[in-house]
């Protein structure tokens, strides 16, 4: 019988599963039967025993809860497969993006700040979200939960990926990053959804922004590091852009970082999958992982093998 690790608050929903052996653990302290293990699920959060995975003697699989993975490369040890979490956070995080956009398009930080301070502002005509075309770089689970959303607010729907490919029922084609130079000028709002990797990294930055139109919304809740962050304050200091991150690079930001004060700039702390959406949706998505793993030997959506 084959053993598996979930966090132990996911313990009692993911169940029992036939020729496997789920334990509790959180990677906080040595685990039960340390020589046995063969599947580790890792908390979304704080798991300071990730540093020891090569102390599992077992270990074949290492299942993550978040959809990004390249901050979990460097702990997996060699041979040893890494499965993210697809699915999980398609929903919380386009739910976050849409509330992102529609708070920066309607000025809804304004009224925060004009509501603690009493102030009744001065009536004016506000940016819509209908009618405008939104641009989505990076076209998988969530960058389609997004794409959903944005066409019910009546918004025409870019879509960017690795690959191209024809489209679907939420756009007409995804296109490749090269097209980027062609598509950015007809942009007035980009939601940067793609993971993080070499390809990705820097992809944003004061060559791409500028060829953004004024005005434009740059939307980040995929990893920080994706977008130039001294190439968007550059736009944004001077009103010519905007954005809205749930991701920085640095993060967390610093108190004294620029990017606090930015004009135009609104930031959520990295809080897109934090949702109470998550623990019954990972629980559903750990149970068919791990009924596979007791079925096959292997996990399903293996993203590296260290």
């Amino acid at each position: 019988m084959s053993v598996a690790t979930v966090p132990r608050s996911l313990r009692d929903a993911v169940g029992d599963i036939d020729g496997m052996q789920i334990l509790g653990w959180d990677l906080d302290e040595p685990p039960e039967q340390q020589e046995a293990i063969e599947v580790v699920v890792v908390p979304a959060w704080n798991a300071p025993w990730i540093t020891r995975l090569a102390e599992l003697p077992r270990l074949r699989a290492l299942q993550l809860g978040s959809a990004g993975h390249e901050h979990a490369l460097r702990f997996l040890p060699p041979g040893v497969d890494l499965a993210n979490a697809v699915g999980v956070h398609d929903t919380a995080t386009a739910e976050l993006a849409l509330a992102l956009i529609l708070a920066s398009q309607r000025d809804i930080p304004e009224f925060v700040r004009s509501q603690a301070a009493r102030q009744w502002p001065t009536p004016r005509s506000r940016r819509s979200l209908a009618d405008r075309t939104a641009l989505i770089f990076g076209y998988g689970g969530i960058g389609k939960a997004v794409a959903t959303r944005l066409k019910a607010c009546e918004v025409d729907v870019l879509a960017v990926a690795s690959t191209p490919r024809p489209g679907d029922e939420w756009v007409e084609e995804v296109y490749a990053a090269a097209d980027l130079p062609s598509l950015l000028p007809k942009t007035d709002i980009v939601v940067v959804t793609a993971p993080l990797n070499p390809a990705t990294r820097g992809m944003f930055d004061a060559e791409s922004l500028a060829f953004l139109p004024n005005d434009a919304l740059v939307v980040n809740v995929s990893r920080g590091p994706i977008v130039d962050t001294a190439a968007l304050i550059a736009e944004c200091s001077t009103g010519r852009l905007r954005a809205a991150l749930d991701v920085t690079d640095p993060e967390p930001l610093p108190p004294e970082h620029p990017l606090w004060t930015t004009p135009g700039v609104l930031i959520s702390p990295h809080t897109g999958g934090n949702s109470d959406a998550f623990e019954p949706r990972m629980a559903r998505f750990l149970r068919s992982q791990l009924v596979a793993h007791a079925d096959t030997g292997s996990l399903p959506h293996v993203v590296a093998t260290g």
